[in-house]
Formats: C-alpha cells, sequence, structure tokens
C-alpha cells in the first residue's frame, strides 16, 4: 500500500529513531524512572509514526492540551520514521517498548496474540462511552471478549467521480456494481477510463467476499474459492474485456487519486486521505464523493483504522490509561481529527465536526457502519503478498484469473504451514 493513500489516515511515514521532546516545549524529557504516586511526575512515552506537517500540530496540540489538564504527568513522543512495526517488535521483546503505542489493525491480531499488549476492559469507565465507537473499528482490536486497544481515527473507501465528466456524458452517480459499468463505457474515450482500479487486496477484499465467499478460512488462503474468484472476476472482465477501466500505472499516476485528479480516470474508489490531495494538488477539478455502489443489493466498504494501545509490561499504567483514555476519548479525538486529515472514530465526534453531512466525507462516515476492516487474523500479511503477486497478472491478462489465484493460495499456505 503506498505512502500517499495513507497519508490522510495518520499512518504515512512509519518511523525509526527521530523523538520529539516532551510537548511542553520543554527541553527537559523527565525521569523515565519516575513512579505513579511518588509526588513526582510520570513520564509517559507515547511511540507512533510520523504524518505530515498538519497533522504533526494537531497531535503535539492535543498532547499539549492533555498535559494541561494532568499537570502530574509529561508525555514523551517518540516517531519512528522507518520500519515501525519492526521496531516496535524489536522494543516490546527487549523489554525496552513506550507505555503506548499506535497499532494498525492489519498488525493486532498477530501482536496482541504475544501477549505483549494490555487489555483495556479493566480501566474502561461507563463515562468512557465504549458505544460511540464504530463498531467495526473497535471489533478490530477484540479478541475473545476482550477489548485490547481504542480505534483514534479511519478511513473508508467512496467513489470519487468527475461532475463536469459526469455533467457532459449525461449521467447519474451510479448506485450499483452494474451502473458503475455501464457508466465506464460511457466516459470511457481516448485516453480517459471510466473507472480506475487498485488491484489489491487492500482494495478489493469486500469484493472478494461479497458472495459469501471466504478470502481467508481457518488461518488459510482461500481466496481461489468459487465465490471468491466468481466475485473477482468483474474486476478483470472490465479491464480486459470492456476496456474501460485501468490501474494508475498504466495512465502514468502513482495511485488511484493522482490518476483522478489527472483526468484520467472519470471515477475512482479511494479514501478520506484523497480529499487533502485534491485540494492541494488538483483544486480545479469539481468532483464529488459518494458511497460504493453496491453488490447483489448489499452496501459494502473498506476501512483502514489505528489504535491506541497500551504496553502490557508498562510499569506507568494508571498514567498510561489517562493518556490513552483521553487521545481517544471525545475532547481528544475532537483536537487530533478537526481538520478534516483523519476521520473520528467516535460517532459524536463526528457529528459535533459535521462530517456525516459534510459534502465529501459524508460518504465515507456513511460507509463506516458496515464496512470490512482491513484485518483478518495472524496470517493475512502471507495471504495478502501471495495474492497481490498473482491477481496483477490476472488483471492485465497475461493468465486466467482462477488459475492465478490457485497458484497464489497453494503457495500462501504453504508459507503458512512453513512459519
Amino acid at each position: 500500500m503506498t505512502k500517499k493513500w495513507l497519508a490522510g489516515l495518520g499512518i504515512t511515514t512509519m518511523l525509526v529513531g527521530s523523538v520529539l521532546g516532551g510537548c511542553s516545549n520543554s527541553d527537559n524529557t523527565g525521569d523515565s524512572s519516575s513512579n505513579e504516586g511518588d509526588g513526582e511526575k510520570t513520564q509517559v512515552t507515547l511511540a507512533g509514526w510520523g504524518g505530515n506537517p498538519s497533522e504533526q500540530k494537531l497531535l503535539e496540540q492535543t498532547l499539549e492540551d492533555f498535559e494541561a489538564s494532568h499537570p502530574d504527568i509529561d508525555v514523551k513522543l517518540e516517531v519512528i520514521s522507518e520500519q515501525y512495526m519492526d521496531v516496535m517488535k524489536t522494543r516490546l521483546i527487549g523489554g525496552e517498548g513506550p507505555d503506548v503505542f499506535y497499532l494498525d489493525a492489519f498488525e493486532a491480531p498477530a501482536l496482541i496474540e504475544t501477549g505483549v499488549v494490555e487489555p483495556l476492559d479493566e480501566y474502561v469507565t461507563e463515562e468512557f462511552d465504549v458505544e460511540d465507537f464504530e463498531k467495526p473499528m473497535l471489533e478490530a482490536f477484540q479478541v475473545d471478549g476482550k477489548t485490547y486497544g481504542f480505534p483514534k481515527d479511519y478511513s473508508t473507501l467512496a467513489l470519487f467521480y468527475n461532475k463536469t465528466m459526469f455533467k457532459e456524458a449525461g449521467l447519474e452517480v451510479p448506485q450499483t456494481w452494474e451502473e458503475l459499468q455501464t457508466a465506464s463505457e460511457k466516459l470511457t474515450e481516448g485516453d480517459v477510463y471510466g473507472f480506475g482500479v487498485a488491484p489489491e487486496l487492500a482494495r478489493l477484499y469486500y469484493i472478494a467476499e461479497s458472495l459469501g465467499g471466504d478470502v481467508v478460512k481457518d488461518g488459510k488462503a482461500n481466496f481461489a474459492s468459487p465465490e471468491v474468484v466468481e466475485a473477482l472476476q468483474p474486476i478483470i472482465d472490465q479491464r480486459n474485456d470492456a476496456k474501460t477501466s485501468a490501474q494508475p500505472s498504466e495512465v502514468g499516476a502513482s495511485w488511484g487519486a493522482e490518476m483522478f485528479g489527472q483526468g484520467k480516470a472519470a471515477m475512482v474508489i479511494e479514501g478520506n486521505w484523497a480529499i487533502p490531495f485534491m485540494a492541494d494538488t488538483f483544486p480545479g477539478v469539481d468532483y464529488g464523493t459518494a458511497e460504493v455502489p453496491t453488490i447483489n443489493g448489499e452496501k459494502g466498504t473498506m476501512a483502514y483504522t489505528v489504535a491506541y494501545v497500551m504496553n502490557a509490561a508498562s510499569e506507568k499504567k494508571e498514567a498510561s490509561w489517562e493518556l490513552l483514555s483521553y487521545l481517544t476519548g471525545k475532547e481528544g479525538m475532537e483536537t487530533w481529527t478537526s481538520k478534516g486529515f483523519a476521520l473520528p472514530t467516535r460517532k459524536s465526534v463526528a457529528e459535533k465536526l459535521g462530517y456525516d453531512q459534510d459534502e465529501l466525507r459524508g460518504a465515507l462516515v456513511a460507509g463506516a457502519p458496515y464496512a470490512t476492516v482491513w484485518s483478518e487474523g495472524t496470517n493475512l500479511p502471507i495471504v495478502v503478498n501471495n495474492f497481490n503477486n498473482q491477481f496483477v497478472s490476472a488483471f492485465l491478462g497475461d493468465r486466467p484469473l482462477d488459475e492465478a489465484l490457485e497458484e497464489a493460495q497453494k503457495q500462501a499456505n504453504s508459507e503458512i504451514d512453513n512459519n
């Protein structure tokens, strides 16, 4: 997954080494050995990956607000700019992990299984209002009835469509996948495609399971099943038979929003991160967003989310919970998501900020309750690597889809068995 389309989620550049001092703008980083309850300030270490400068300012402001309301706690913010999970795993195993840290839903199952993430249920109070979270995002960090993290932000996918092109073609916004295919035919002309596709599992997972199949079953790759192949075949056929879609690289673009902004695609399916990108890079494009077209009458989309979690080995768990609960509480989340770079996982915050009614973000918020979160067990990294390697060959017309996915599934399950 490219860094560009992750930018708006706060999950852009991943981190190694760059440490930002405490958020109070003081040179004093505090005594990392200070203990809770001894009359001295407790220093809590928070680790995450870097975002764009605007996101960084929002995080720093949120942490400054926390310190102002919690004068007995200092926060030491560590930004790890590369190989985030590798660095975190090494530090956690070595007993040098931060007290609180970011955890992507994609990585959550495997890390939770190791026991290094603290269950949070005993810390939660009624005032924290767990029911306020969008359910799919919360469930991504729950295992066997226990909650290991609270999601800080998310993005779903929505249909981005060029209003000018649609008006000239006399088209309405498609509400079903069949309508999208029909519209693509009318919108494809010359070097402009009706639909821009990202041929990767992270974007296609909900489509793959739309006919009742399972991409992952009993911890194993299952994407060569007839139901999954049938669900994905229209993506292949639209590119190779109808010739009304293409991937960004085929038109010299690096990702979907760039293809869309350049006018090479009349429609793409993208996330919240594409909105600030379009505003900064292609401000003259008149576009709208809508919920992803239905498949067989059912709504579907993907969701990508990140949680704050607590190190099970932390010696400052009370202070760590104070920080974690503020960052994922209504006040802290409102500050963090106030500029729209990330969407709040709390429904009340989305409503207060007006994102549920926003002309561009409303469709993304509407998809949250029914979204498929990009997370599926401990073996998903192996599954996705093998799927992507072979699916692209079918997408480009080099081999039949069922044959490509059968080979990819065998390889994935061989690696899982040997892991």
